[in-house]
């Protein structure tokens, strides 16, 4: 089948859900008022609250929920088939992520720019709060470790892209104070970076002295450095260190200079990397080469766990943690919140849709699919690379050579799993002191303390763990259980809207429904895990550590449902 005509199917159904059916949601059932004083502006400190050009927060709010993982997840997902893939992500994007995004965007800024882990407090109570507080901390824990280890191997991997990556962190500071300090425009200097970005990208693709490979650096895989480590566990160790470090001073710096503006860099960068594979489709018009749907996936069930896999470019819970603990505090205009909200949702799955095309379409063949796409298990360990091979081909038919486009495509990912590493530990960082402030631990609330025990923490949680993978283990362990917990917390989230708008006596449905099957599916899913996978009942040797942090985000999950189900039934009116 031309691939041609599944992009256009797609973006149109994402054409008519922004168009109308986010308008429907904007107007009927969450009100946006355009005087309605933000928490930006009623709380305006410098750091953390800031009004900010609705075009900028798109790009801070739409790279800080665009990171890898709606590549990772439909490069996975494919493995059963390209068309449950892509029904998931249309239909996903417009009545689940864009409703959920946009909702809990709003609730912030209704409840002075709150996290959405608070506002459990008052709509179901202190217990739900502080459960629902430490799921959220365990699964922002989760994403932490997981995206350095994603970043750390692509480093390794793509080694010509590392400097690219770290040139645009001093540009992003300079564009953050010529903006705010001077209000200069954000656009021009933008375009300059990315132009600085990808000629250093192109260069280094040639020439190996610009090519920071830590792997070679240190002697190669066979030889033995520190610790009894080879090459490439000591390039990993110093990737992840490097990134503690930086994500420590990003996560304490205001966010003008430099989450917004690297952000915004990054916005362009995806856009960029959209306009780029979108056309190099419509120029190459490939036949997809992967299966509709593959009889040969036996091994694991797409039924529930193409709903877990596929998280972030059709729904994601971590999307409502940015949207109201970053996001929200930097809203001008309420009326912002659907474009910010919902647009930015579509720009994610519009991503998703590139990412199953592009590895549909890499392929040779039904066989070369099915050899490298041979287990439930090959599809993980080999679905982000066949992206970005399948990427760079797809941008050769724009003339681009195929080494510089593969290298390009890798600096786009690294920068958007960076950018949500950044969201991610700064959110830890709330989240800590919020903590702090319900136990009352005074030194809980100090931004430094609070930062150093998610950093800390964070490094502990990917270098530890035992694995297959040796050094670094912990973020591919991961990975399994992060897509159903962050399946659970979206629907944990919408939970929260609907209570939300049943209160304000607004209609539910809309909201009510996409929670029902998120929670059915991902329940279901996280109790097979836990119960048949990980706790080692029957055949399985089960994941002493995948079975605790499963355990309990279970456990608080269901406490949780039953705290508000409690609530629900013996209110006559909320």
């Amino acid at each position: 089948m031309n691939s041609i005509w599944l992009a256009v199917a797609a973006m149109g159904s994402f054409y008519f859900g922004y168009r109308f059916y986010s308008s429907f949601i904007a107007k009927r059932i969450y009100q946006l008022d355009p005087d309605y004083q933000t928490p930006a502006h009623e709380l305006e400190d410098g750091r953390d609250y800031v009004p900010t050009n609705k075009w900028v927060v798109l790009g801070h709010h739409f790279t800080s929920v665009a990171g890898a993982a709606p590549i990772v997840g439909p490069a996975i997902a494919i493995y059963w088939g390209w068309l449950p893939a892509i029904l998931w992500v249309a239909f996903g994007t417009i009545f689940a992520a864009g409703v959920h995004d946009f909702g809990a965007l709003v609730l912030s800024i209704r409840h002075k720019g709150r996290s959405i882990g608070t506002l459990a407090d008052e709509l179901i109570g202190k217990r739900a709060r502080i459960l629902f507080l430490f799921i959220i901390l365990i699964l922002v824990l989760m994403i932490n470790a997981v995206f350095a280890w994603v970043i750390s191997n692509l480093f390794i991997s793509f080694p010509a892209s590392v400097l690219s990556i770290f040139i645009q962190i001093p540009l992003a500071v300079w564009i953050g104070y010529y903006t705010y300090k001077r209000q200069g425009n954000m656009l021009i200097p933008t375009i300059l970076v990315l132009v600085i970005m990808y000629g250093t990208a192109v260069l280094a693709s040639y020439v190996p002295a610009l090519q920071v490979d830590l792997v070679h650096m240190f002697g190669g895989e066979g030889q033995t450095v520190l610790f009894g480590l080879n090459g490439v566990s000591m390039a990993f160790l110093t990737w992840i260190i490097i990134l503690m470090v930086y994500v420590y001073i990003a996560s304490v710096l205001p966010v003008w200079k430099l989450l917004q503006p690297r952000d915004f860099i990054n916005a362009q960068q995806l856009i960029l990397g959209l306009f780029i594979l979108y056309a190099g489709l419509l120029v190459m018009a490939p036949g997809v080469t992967a299966p509709m749907n593959n009889p040969a996936a036996d091994d694991v069930s797409w039924f529930p766990l193409l709903f877990i896999t596929i998280a972030c470019g059709a729904v994601s819970g971590f999307h409502g943690l940015v949207a109201s603990g970053t996001t929200s505090k930097q809203i001008d205009k309420e009326t912002d919140a659907r474009f910010v909200g919902y647009l930015g949702a579509i720009g994610e799955g519009a991503l998703a849709i590139i990412t199953i095309l592009a590895v549909g379409t890499f392929f040779s063949g039904s066989e070369a699919f099915a050899s490298t796409y041979s287990s439930f298990a090959a599809a993980g360990e080999h679905g982000l690379n066949a992206f970005i091979q399948g990427a760079g081909q797809l941008a050769t038919g724009l003339w681009i050579p195929a080494e510089a486009a593969r290298t390009i495509i890798a600096v786009i990912v690294v920068s958007f799993a960076a950018t949500t590493l950044d969201s991610s530990v700064r959110l830890m960082r709330y989240i800590i002191s919020e903590l702090g402030e319900v136990y009352e631990v005074k030194q809980l609330t100090n931004i430094h303390v609070a930062t150093s025990i998610a950093v800390i923490s964070s490094a502990a949680l990917v270098l530890l763990p035992e694995g297959p993978r040796g050094l670094g283990s912990g973020g591919y362990l991961l990975w399994p259980l992060f897509g159903t917990s962050n399946q659970l917390l979206a629907g944990i989230s919408f939970l929260l809207i609907t209570i939300w708008l049943k209160k304000k006596g607004r209609p539910i449905v809309y909201t009510l429904i996409p929670m029902i099957f998120l929670l059915f599916m991902t329940l279901w899913a996280m109790i097979q895990q836990v119960v048949f996978e990980w706790s080692g009942y029957g055949a399985n040797e089960g994941d002493l550590l995948l079975f605790l942090l499963g355990a309990i985000i279970l456990g608080f999950t269901i406490w949780i449902l039953m705290e508000a189900v409690n609530l629900i039934f013996n209110q006559k009116k909320l």
